[in-house]
Formats: structure tokens, sequence, C-alpha cells
């Protein structure tokens, strides 16, 4: 009996320094992986991401209507991006190194690149008959979400079967004509 616990005991020991070596190995000149996070512009002195004070635009369409943003849930949500009641197409932006998806995620509602989650619950996902397309500044940009949000921008996301025409009358209603600012 006594033969059978020593041997018990011995197994345990031989294998729980396996494990140890397994987890803890003693050779360390391996790399650690590295691993790619984003970075954001910030501040020499504080390691903060820098105050800033300006502004975009953007507009969302789903099967060619507008969605409109004048209900008090959407505004005033976050205090580095938001958008008012004032003029709720209009977001302002006072975090240097905001994203367009971290706007879109201040606001109840869920924006991936294939759905689209309105804050009434509204779903509007990709089928083979109609998509959903991102455009920054004019110009279809797949990975608008992950672009960050630079003064004076204009982002359109729509949703639908839309032809180019359509497009192109979504596009000029999100940018201002050449003659007019965005109002401070």
């Amino acid at each position: 009996m006594k033969k059978t616990y020593g041997l018990i005991v011995a197994c345990a020991f031989i294998i729980f320094i396996l494990l140890l070596l397994k987890v803890y190995p003693r050779d360390q000149s391996e790399e650690p992986a590295r691993v790619s996070i984003p970075t954001i512009n910030v501040s020499p002195t504080l390691g903060v991401p820098k105050n800033v004070d300006y502004q975009a635009r953007f507009a969302i369409y789903t099967n060619g209507i507008k969605r409109i943003f004048t209900n008090s849930m959407y505004h005033n949500l976050s205090k580095n991006v938001y958008i008012e009641a004032s003029d709720p197409s209009v977001l302002h932006v006072k975090k240097d190194g905001i994203t367009w998806a971290d706007f879109f995620l201040t606001l109840p509602m869920k924006l991936s690149q294939n759905c689209l989650v309105t804050g009434t619950k509204e779903t509007f996902c990709a089928t083979p008959n109609a998509t959903l397309k991102f455009y920054l500044n004019g110009a279809k940009n797949d990975n608008l979400l992950f672009e960050k949000i630079k003064d004076g921008d204009s982002a359109l996301i729509s949703y639908g079967s839309e032809n180019e025409a359509q497009i192109k009358s979504q596009l000029e209603s999100v940018f201002p004509s050449p003659t007019s600012k965005i109002s401070k």
C-alpha cells in the first residue's frame, strides 16, 4: 500500500513539473507575438486625445427614404462626439481621433458593414437584392466606419438597391452647396 501511495505521489510530482515546464518554458528567447493596436492622435504632454472643435455631416437612407434624427433619444449622448436637435445631420466632434464607428456607437442603434438596426429596431441587412453602402466625401468607402472623422467630412450610409442617379441624389443631400458652410 505504501509503495502504491509513493508511486502515485511520484507520478503526480512528475506531472506537476512537466506542466510547469510547459507553462513556464526555460527558453525565453522567443519574441512575444506582436499585436497591432490602433493609435489615436494624442497630446504629447498629457497622453490623452487632444480636444478639438469641428463638425461633419452625415445622412442615412434606407430603401430611398432619408432617416431623420430629430427624436431627442439621439441628441447629446456623448461629450466627445454628438448631434443636437438644432441640426441632427451635423455631428460635433470634441476629441481628435474619433472614428465614424465611435460616433454611431453613441447612438441607440447598431451599424456594421452588413447591417443597420435603427433606434426603432428596424433591421436592414445585406441581401442579394439590397446592400449597405458607405460613402465618405462623395466617394464610395467600404471602410467608412474605421475612418477618423475630419473637419468638414460628409458621410452617407445607404441601404437598398439604388441606381447611380439615386445615389447621386442622396450624396447631394449630404453635401452642402459650395457656397454654404456648416453653421457653428
